[in-house]
């Protein structure tokens, strides 16, 4: 069944067709916050883009495609196709939302390294502001790397074991800005890992590596636990829900609720195996620019060497006159 393109807050709030995998691509709703961000974040940044190729600088097309529509394509794809249409009716969509704007637009969004395109194309001012925030002491907490392991790892309990997501769903401004912070904490957490801007927080890749490692038994302690779980998060929202309209196709809310925690432990794993890929890939080739400069380095050494020695000869006693 094809799925109307836009739908309003009143229509996914009491009778939805029945959710498939074509409704993910087709029932798509009317977000204004989600596209106002995706609209003015992906717009600057290909404004950047192209201020930079007017005065003739070459910028990866590389991390456009990671920032532009993986980065932010996936956010608006997350919160406003069918995935964000039906976030709130079952929960194992919201789960699989839930895993990409907390993991994969994060990651994205750092290899697009919007902040080096901004040092290199925002006007004197704006830029030694920029350059001052990084530079500040919020920043260097805010990108401690145990500190932002720390947020990581305790926001999705925080959500999932508290009012607060009980909340979201019976408030579209804390609904939304639910969306904005799994996104913020995954930037703050991914950042200083996989991104190559100049950031505080950066650390070698041995420790990058162990601080995703540290990530995977958290997030498989989370969705075992939410499959064991017995209540069902947000309880009296999913019940009225099955008690309505879509009773007749919704699945119970308790077997939903296990299906998204299988979701949650699988989908991490995935995605720190395309982290891992990320970082070695990264690391190998930070490694042949390190063994190139060094080869660089002692190739000068030698030619100067070389000089010298030839110097040395020329000048020394007798070195014309005996001839």
């Amino acid at each position: 069944m094809l799925f109307p393109a836009v739908v309003t807050a009143l229509d996914t709030a009491e009778n939805l067709p029945r959710f498939t995998l074509g409704t993910v691509f087709t029932g798509w709703s009317l977000q204004p916050v989600a596209f106002i961000l995706t609209a003015w974040v992906a717009g600057l940044y290909i404004w950047g883009v192209v201020t930079l190729h007017r005065r003739g600088d070459r910028w990866p097309v590389g991390r456009t495609i990671a920032f532009v529509p993986v980065g932010m394509g996936f956010f608006y794809f997350a919160t406003a196709s069918g995935l964000g249409t039906y976030d709130d009716t079952l929960i194992s969509v919201h789960m699989v939302q839930h895993m990409i704007l907390s993991m994969l637009v994060p990651m994205a969004l750092a290899l697009g390294a919007p902040v080096t395109l901004a040092l290199r194309t925002l006007p004197a001012p704006p830029r030694r502001w920029l350059l001052a925030v990084l530079h500040s002491r919020v920043a260097k907490v805010l990108t401690f790397p145990p500190l932002t392991l720390l947020l990581y790892i305790v926001s999705p309990w925080a959500l999932y074991f508290s009012g607060w997501y009980p909340a979201t769903l019976d408030s579209t401004y804390l609904h939304e800005m639910m969306h904005i912070h799994l996104v913020l904490v995954g930037c703050l957490f991914f950042w200083p890992i996989v991104g190559v801007d100049p950031i505080p927080g950066k650390v070698g890749y041995p420790f990058r590596m162990l601080l995703v490692v540290l990530t995977l038994p958290f997030h498989a302690f989370l969705g075992v636990t939410i499959m064991s779980e017995e209540d069902v998060i947000g309880g009296d929202h999913y019940r009225a829900l099955h008690d309505g309209p879509m009773g007749s196709w919704l699945p119970a809310p308790l077997d939903d609720q296990h299906l998204a925690g299988g979701i949650l432990w699988g989908s991490g794993d995935l995605v720190a195996l395309i982290l891992f890929g990320v970082l070695f890939t990264q690391w190998v080739r930070q490694s042949m620019q390190e063994a190139k400069r060094e080869d660089r380095r002692l190739d000068l050494l030698e030619a100067r060497e070389q000089r010298a020695a030839q110097e040395r000869a020329a000048s020394a006693p007798g070195a014309d006159g005996d001839r």
